[in-house]
């Protein structure tokens, strides 16, 4: 099953985590756009991929269709400003997804379901080193690996998790842990945004230093801060549970309507979802399991949801087709 529909440790607050590694070769110009040196280095890579393993396959983003290249985007793989020349290694699990001539040369990303991330890193670093041996990668005695954006110059590593935190939000609490998160030298930020504001509940933090620190220190310190919000949203959660009536309402609201709606926007499907997960992650919900609603989380964005019905779709038949994909996952 592929990562991005399992439901993994402290699932309940952690949706995934992922560790990059930004890498470029040598003798080649940084983020160039020549065409010739971008077909050298799919060419040297490619014929590499036997010793690399893990079964990666390439696929090039020019061969790609636009549902393809979307869904890619809506599960993580690569960013929505993904170069046209671009092309990815990945694996059938989808877990290691390796973009190649993007903003650096190599960008190895690897990702799992829930609290992981030091498994997550120790897979990067196991391929990373595979890399470093079978490639002239770029880097200084002074600097470490050198990368097109002098914030990724060091360690080129960027650690995330992507959390569920409705208790900080539903308590007001939330500014105050990104004001912390902020001033421990963190990124936090909101996954989904409508009209400026933040939706769903959903929030990813991850590391600004990469130089002058060790990668296990950035993945130790990242786990530290980690497992304390975790803390704090499930204290929060607590907080909310004391007006249980009020709670329960609230949860069953949002459930019937995603039980009993007829069409749905993809906005209103993830504030109501997360309502809804945390009734279930609470044990207030039995009609769901963790892993049904990983798979709704997935298969309400539009890309995945056609590709779902292997149709494409306006939006407002996307709309017909979400709310009736939602109640068969729960009726299953």
């Amino acid at each position: 099953m592929n990562w991005y529909l399992q439901s993994g440790k402290n699932s309940d607050v952690v949706l995934n985590t992922q560790i990059t590694f930004s890498r470029n070769l040598r003798n080649y110009k940084f983020a160039t756009e020549n065409p010739k040196e971008i077909q050298e280095i799919e060419n040297l890579i490619k014929s590499n991929l036997p010793s690399l393993g893990y079964d990666l396959k390439l696929l090039k983003l020019k061969d790609m269709d636009k549902l393809t290249k979307m869904s890619l985007i809506e599960k993580g793989l690569m960013p929505e400003d993904i170069k046209e020349y671009s092309s990815i290694l990945i694996n059938n699990e989808e877990n290691i997804c390796i973009i190649i001539n993007s903003n650096d040369h190599i960008e190895l990303q690897v990702f799992s379901a829930g609290m992981e991330i030091e498994n997550a890193f120790n897979l990067a670093k196991e391929i990373d080193e595979k890399l470093n041996n079978t490639f002239d990668i770029a880097k200084s005695k002074k600097y470490g690996y050198l990368t097109t954006s002098p914030t990724n110059v060091g360690t080129g590593l960027i650690a995330k998790a992507t959390l569920h935190l409705p208790g900080l939000t539903k308590t007001g609490n939330i500014r105050k842990i990104s004001k912390t998160l902020n001033n421990f030298g963190l990124n936090f930020i909101g996954m989904y945004l409508s009209n400026q504001e933040i939706v769903g509940d959903i929030y990813q933090i991850s590391n600004k230093q990469t130089l002058g620190i060790s990668e296990s220190t950035i993945v130790n310190n990242l786990k530290a801060i980690i497992e304390k919000t975790i803390e704090q949203e499930r204290q929060a959660r607590k907080i909310l549970a004391k007006n249980q009536i009020e709670l329960e309402d609230l949860i069953y609201r949002d459930f019937g309507i995603l039980t009993n709606a007829r069409k749905l926007k993809w906005v209103d499907a993830i504030e109501l979802l997360s309502n809804v997960k945390m009734g279930v992650d609470l044990g207030l919900l039995d009609e769901l399991t963790d892993e049904k609603v990983a798979k709704i989380y997935f298969l309400i964005n539009p890309a995945n949801l056609q590709l779902h019905y292997g149709q494409n779709l306006e939006a407002y038949d996307r709309d017909i087709k979400r709310a009736e994909m939602i109640k068969q996952i729960i009726k299953e």
